[in-house]
């Protein structure tokens, strides 16, 4: 398939651009990597984005073999839209992306949108599965009365959710954006909790554990060129 909007260039960034580099491309593959969704579903967590342009980059999309749709089974035989096998394979390119992206992110603005799904994908950014080896724990970050999210951590491994879990070990409610601050290192476990900046309900030693096994590194001051390894 082909474009009208080519860089004309036979290379293959360029080509991956072409792809996916369309404005809103990206996000409507970050909200897929989570599983299938409808068209309203896709809607709700892009809110700013006109649906002519929303049914552009699908179409897009699914020629170009990144995302397919589909007939749910149930009664309703809703449609839905979801990664191909080849759409799939961005995954880790679109979280190493995402965390690259973090470094330079500051704090959210009034007007910022900050989905579930933005929410459950930052910690998958994060995640550092070598601190995590040997770690069995689950988290219950509740931003607000509408956003509440999971992550159980076992051995090494990471599965983050919607919703509250009953079992948790602990529930972080952070006050504003000091889960940021948390991430990056510019607030300590102890700092956050002496300030009242963060409330939890469980052992404080877990949230010390949290600054550990979700890290945002600081950006390098300076670069020589191409390194390959």
């Amino acid at each position: 398939m082909t474009t009208t909007r080519t860089y004309g260039q036979f290379c293959g960034l360029a080509r991956a651009l072409e792809i996916i580099g369309e404005r809103w491309s990206m996000l409507v593959i970050r909200d897929l990597m989570l599983g299938p969704k409808r068209f309203t579903d896709l809607q709700r967590g892009l809110p700013r984005i006109p649906a002519s342009i929303l049914s552009s980059r699908l179409n897009e999309l699914e020629q170009t073999g990144v995302i397919r749709r589909r007939v749910l089974p149930q009664l309703d035989a809703g449609l839905v839209y979801e990664l191909t096998e080849y759409g799939s394979e961005l995954d880790h390119i679109m979280l190493d992306l995402g965390l690259w992206g973090a470094r330079s992110l500051g704090y959210p603005k009034d007007d910022d949108v900050f989905t579930t799904d933005a929410a459950i994908l930052s910690l998958y950014t994060t995640f550092q599965e070598e601190a995590a080896r040997g770690v069995h724990v689950t988290y219950v970050l509740r931003h607000s009365d509408s956003l509440i999210i999971h992550a159980m951590i076992d051995d090494g491994t990471l599965k983050v959710s919607s919703g509250d879990h009953p079992a948790a070990d602990i529930v972080i409610e952070p006050q504003g954006p000091e889960l940021i601050d948390l991430v990056n290192g510019n607030l300590t476990a102890a700092e956050a909790m002496a300030s009242g900046r963060v409330r939890i309900e469980g052992a404080f030693a877990h949230l010390e554990l949290f600054t550990k096994l979700f890290r945002i590194p600081p950006k390098p001051e300076l670069f020589d060129g191409l390194t390959l390894h």
